[in-house]
């Protein structure tokens, strides 16, 4: 019954006030009747007491005579609901409108309280009447006479049965409100486990349909804090899934055309070469340099893709050594010179000798290199100019890499770092896999680095590596 969520938070909420507010009735209901009433009750026989009190003030001789005691008790007890008694100054009965609660008084010396009394001092206490067998409340005011002399006690008592059934109305209403709030509570409790449950079964809900390949729809914010952080948390993770659908969607597609194009233009030359093109030396030549090209083409797009696997698994390591960057970029740049002048580029190179030493990765760091040189080299028109420089600032080693070429646009720069992103026709990235500047910006990452762009449409791009230097000894 309880497996659910909802019934435990049903249970959860509706539980302790079932507890709590029973609970806080009884100790409500005793404190009302033991404190309250009881004292209002004490207050009532007190005021009663001297009031009968006052009234033997003219009747001096009832102290002295058991018969006029007995007719002033009896005139006066159909007045008041509780017994009445005197008592001489000794403390012996002399009159009682109840024979009972007479024959229950105890001997003077027996009365704890009776030297209070002697004292000219009002008494009010709970004893149990053996008599009645019951818990009884009294009263005792002493009566002075014309030598200011105690002439005798005036005794009031009255049962705490008769505050019980005073209090039954009482109880009543305190047992309907508990009910009521007992019942308002429920239903409050009710609504709020409700309210904690919905988001939980939405979340629920759309992980569920998520392992089923179901299209999701974004799931409303709504509830505590936690339970909102809870449905963004799933939003997001909705639209990863849904990126990486696109993205892998997008992959495919882009494999598909750039493995096709230099696997075509090679089933071109072979088809060639084997219907004769191979008697003709020149013919054959030129065919055999466009199909090493292919295959150079091939091989980069290999790179990119194991890139692309490093990326998604997290294991872009890198085995860093002692490197001078002078001396490494002396033997790693020499390859792109001859690409940029074969392609009719202007090829500038600016590297101090005597640069700082850092620790990298050399094969890593010419891939990440590379990547920013192959693009430079593909985007920028015959005629403009390729540019390599190096230096220190900001006390790390940057290498820049810029060319003349079309420029990036402000929209664009936000998106160039983004896996599988090509940029529209006519501009830069158009074509590729779109993965060589995230590949590289891992890549320097992985060193502790940043990479970073500037662009203006129109005025060519530069692209920076930062790496931190070794610490001086």
């Amino acid at each position: 019954m309880f497996d659910s969520l909802r019934s435990r938070f049903v249970l959860s909420h509706i539980l302790p006030m079932f507890i709590v507010i029973p609970l806080i009735g009884i100790a409500l209901t005793y404190i009302l009747e033991t404190q309250v009433l009881l004292q209002n009750l004490s207050g009532e026989l007190h005021d009663q007491a001297e009031m009968v009190a006052r009234l033997t003030g003219d009747r001096s001789g009832i102290w002295y005579d058991q018969a006029q005691a007995q007719a002033f008790v009896a005139y006066l007890d159909p007045g008041y609901g509780a017994s009445i008694m005197l008592l001489d100054a000794q403390g012996y009965m002399l009159a009682s409108s109840d024979p009972a609660d007479g024959h229950d008084w105890e001997e003077p010396g027996q009365v704890e309280v009776w030297p209070t009394v002697q004292a000219g001092m009002t008494s009010v206490r709970t004893v149990h009447s053996r008599q009645l067998h019951a818990q009884v409340v009294e009263v005792l005011v002493p009566v002075s006479g014309p030598d200011d002399q105690m002439a005798g006690v005036v005794r009031i008592s009255q049962q705490l049965a008769g505050v019980s059934e005073r209090f039954s109305r009482l109880r009543y209403w305190v047992a309907g409100v508990l009910l009521g709030g007992l019942l308002l509570g429920g239903a409050v409790g009710w609504v709020l486990a409700l309210n904690l449950e919905r988001p939980l079964r939405q979340v629920t809900t759309a992980v569920q349909r998520l392992t089923s390949g179901d299209q999701l729809r974004p799931l409303p914010q709504e509830g505590p804090r936690e339970l909102r952080l809870l449905s963004q948390s799933v939003n997001t993770l909705v639209e990863q899934l849904r990126n990486l659908e696109q993205a892998r969607g997008q992959l495919l597609a882009n494999l598909v055309h750039e493995l096709g194009r230099p696997l075509g233009a090679l089933r071109s030359a072979i088809q060639a070469l084997l219907g004769g093109a191979d008697e003709q030396p020149a013919f054959r030549r030129e065919l055999l340099v466009g199909m090493q090209g292919q295959t150079d083409q091939l091989e980069r797009l290999l790179d990119d893709l194991t890139g692309l696997h490093g990326q998604v698994l997290g294991v872009l390591k890198v085995e860093r050594v002692p490197l001078d960057p002078a001396e490494w970029l002396a033997r790693v740049l020499p390859p792109w010179r001859e690409a940029a002048q074969s392609r009719g580029l202007t090829w500038q190179v600016t590297v101090p000798e005597d640069l700082p030493e850092i620790e990298g990765d050399p094969d890593r760091l010419a891939q990440a290199l590379g990547n920013l040189l192959s693009n430079a080299l593909k985007f920028t028109p015959a005629g403009g100019t390729v540019s390599t420089a190096a230096g220190v600032g900001d006390d790390m080693l940057w290498i820049r890499v810029g060319d003349t070429g079309p420029g990036i646009t402000p929209e664009e720069q936000a998106q160039i770092f983004q896996p599988l992103y090509r940029g529209p026709a006519g501009r830069r990235f158009p074509q590729g896999m779109g993965l060589g500047l995230s590949i590289a910006r891992d890549l320097v990452a992985a060193h502790g680095g940043r990479l970073d762009a500037e662009s203006q449409p129109g005025a060519g791009s530069r692209f920076t590596i930062w790496l931190p230097l070794v610490p001086s000894s």
